[in-house]
């Protein structure tokens, strides 16, 4: 659902200069004085007073007996959790993706975890020379491409450690390597991504194609998506600080604001 805001359409001048007040509580994230409260919304203390009067009867404010401090109340906690349940990260994340694909000109995607494992929902071609061949419900590996491994270091769930185990197993037995080594280089790889946040596959998956992929969280800072590129070797940088991997990490960023992660602390 598409929603239309007209600088032009006529509203209630009241509602949007008490919201100031609101806006002043939710930004401090702490009990305020009164005057305090109107200072910062940049009104004078007795108007101020008449809207928190408003606001206590309806509940979106609260008021402490003892020290006269007001507060975000009840009400106001209702609306943000329905505000976050509607958040869907799929359709917020279609303009972040173009905006993605025009800046770095390369194809972007969006995965979540699905039944099967990190599964692409959403893709954004560049329209380059070479065609990459990912798909919306492809599943990809966890060990081996950016997007799982991205996953893999942020993602917490029984059932991702479970595939983890038997893909380190099916590379032991092909490699002929010993799964203890097979771990420890898989664990090296993730503690590195972690310190980036950002992850990065070169040719591992696909011969001849690059990837990043950056982790995208809700406001209980939980990983739910992951934002990622896709580039052919010798044109895709993957350096840990190139222009990409940066503009990875923003677009990741702001998909997780949208979602409301960070936003109780900024």
């Amino acid at each position: 659902m598409a929603t239309k805001v007209a600088s032009d359409r006529q509203g209630i001048q009241s509602i949007e200069v008490g919201f100031r007040l609101l806006n002043v509580l939710a930004a401090t994230n702490r009990p305020m004085m009164l005057r305090d409260i109107a200072k910062g919304a940049g009104m004078p203390a007795a108007k101020a007073h008449r809207y928190m009067v408003s606001f206590l009867r309806i509940g979106i404010v609260e008021q402490d007996n003892s020290s006269g401090r007001y507060d975000l109340g009840a009400y106001a906690l209702e609306l943000g959790l329905s505000g976050l349940g509607r958040l869907d990260p799929v359709r917020l994340a279609g303009p972040i993706l173009e905006t993605l694909c025009e800046e770095i000109q390369e194809t972007v995607a969006l995965a979540v975890w699905g039944n099967h494992g990190a599964t692409i929902v959403r893709i954004v071609d560049a329209g380059g020379p070479i065609t990459i061949t990912l798909r919306a419900g492809t599943i990809l590996p966890l060990c081996n491409s950016a997007t799982g491994r991205a996953f893999a270091a942020f993602y917490r769930s029984p059932f991702l450690k479970k595939m983890l185990d038997e893909e380190l197993k099916e590379i032991s037995d092909t490699s002929k390597t010993a799964i203890t080594t097979v771990r420890r280089q898989l664990e090296k790889n993730l503690t590195e991504i972690r310190s980036h946040g950002i992850s990065r596959a070169s040719g591992s998956l696909t011969p001849g194609i690059n990837g990043f992929s950056a982790p995208v969280y809700d406001h209980t800072g939980s990983m739910v998506a992951a934002i990622t590129s896709l580039g052919s070797i010798g044109e895709f940088n993957v350096e840990w600080d190139s222009p990409v991997a940066k503009a990875m990490l923003e677009a990741s960023k702001q998909l997780s604001h949208r979602l409301g992660h960070g936003s109780m602390t900024e």
